[in-house]
């Protein structure tokens, strides 16, 4: 008897030990599941020497492409936000989450951008003529291709 308590007092601590709770929030793509995620201002140091990690990141969104919600970009620290796209242009994102924290799943990249690609997303983000034909050389920056996102309630 005592043997069965033991092992049944186990098997529930067991249980309760890796039971994991699941975001809350609008959920876009493939399920985010909870696990080990960093802050984006932290993803490039765990990203090590590698130029692409299978990671999970979370973050605060500071912009979202004003055509259809095809890209959003996250605040980081040095003041450069960082572009995220979906994977596969599966989703898009609504384009009224300026403010909102934001759970990704996905790869972070270390990436040069090309200059007409540079030029396409200033011409989703509205800006002059002027604007885009200022933008005359490529940009070494992190990325992020998501492979799900969750808009988080709180």
């Amino acid at each position: 008897m005592k043997k069965i308590i033991l092992s049944l007092s186990f098997c529930l601590f067991t249980a309760f030990s890796f039971a994991q709770t699941t975001y809350t929030g609008q959920k876009f793509g493939e399920e985010v599941k909870p696990g080990d995620v960093k802050p984006a201002a932290k993803m490039e140091a765990a990203m090590g020497d590698k130029e692409i990690v299978d990671m999970k990141i979370e973050g605060k969104v500071v912009d979202v492409c004003k055509k259809k919600g095809c890209w959003m970009t996250l605040e980081m620290p040095n003041g450069d936000p960082m572009r995220v796209t979906f994977k596969d242009y599966a989703f898009f994102m609504p384009m009224d989450i300026v403010g909102k924290k934001v759970v990704l799943d996905g790869l972070a990249k270390k990436q040069t951008i090309s200059v007409e690609t540079l030029r396409h997303y200033a011409e989703d983000a509205k800006k002059s003529p002027e604007e885009v034909a200022k933008i005359t050389d490529p940009k070494k920056e992190l990325a992020f291709e998501a492979k799900g996102v969750v808009i988080l309630d709180k």
